[in-house]
């Protein structure tokens, strides 16, 4: 497939998802970016952040202003960079404790670098009952972590040979060592989208991202 048809499949499925959750199309370059990491279509904004929204089925807003649209913009800058352990390059790649680092910095918190110590961060959260978008899962004795987007959906820098990537949670009270709140508390919650639409925009994101990831390969 030549880089043209690669891009022009990326937006028509961003168009699908857009659809999917009614918001408006957005763009994608006219050029793949050779910086290893780099994400080929553009941002987006608001419409990446409603389609996860959908997807998650979290649409509030956090107490302090921080919006879930704000965690979500800040998610999608990292997704398709390489897991590397010990990175944190977001222009080479990242491991699980530096993506979460660089997630909360741009959301305005500072993090420590490592998970064993950003398991004493925020407050504790009792269960996976009471987990909210933003909230950190500990797993592996505190070896791992994740972030939860909501309706058993995370997002993390697996192991090498992967990518940033939202994925279903494998996470539950059972596995975790921890929970960890961050951000300030859900002031209202409610859940959107029908299920069929769900799994279709499951679908397309893990095509767009897939067909990411293989472009940015290209051009590295």
């Amino acid at each position: 497939m030549s880089m043209t048809d690669a891009i022009g499949r990326i937006q028509e499925i961003r168009s699908t998802i857009d659809a999917l959750s009614g918001t408006p199309a957005a763009k994608v370059s006219t050029a793949a970016s050779s910086t290893a990491g780099t994400p080929v279509a553009d941002s987006g904004g608001a419409g990446f952040a409603a389609t996860l929204s959908a997807l998650t089925g979290t649409t509030s807003s956090l107490s302090d202003g921080a919006t879930n649209e704000a965690l979500m913009g800040s998610v999608e800058k990292y997704l398709g960079l390489p897991y590397i352990w010990g990175g944190n390059d977001p222009a080479v790649g990242l491991d699980c404790s530096s993506f979460v680092q660089n997630v909360f910095k741009d959301l305005g918190y500072t993090l420590p670098r490592v998970t064993w110590d950003q398991m004493n961060a925020g407050t504790k959260v009792d269960s996976m009952a009471q987990a909210q978008p933003g909230d950190l899962l500990f797993t592996h004795d505190g070896g791992h972590v994740s972030i939860y987007l909501g309706n058993g959906k995370v997002v993390d820098a697996p192991q090498p040979g992967q990518t940033i990537q939202i994925r279903d949670a494998w996470e539950t009270d059972a596995n975790i060592t921890t929970i960890r709140r961050i951000l300030p508390a859900e002031s209202t919650a409610s859940g959107t989208g029908s299920p069929a639409a769900a799994a279709a925009i499951t679908d397309m994101v893990a095509s767009a991202r897939a067909m990411q990831a293989s472009l940015m390969g290209a051009g590295a």
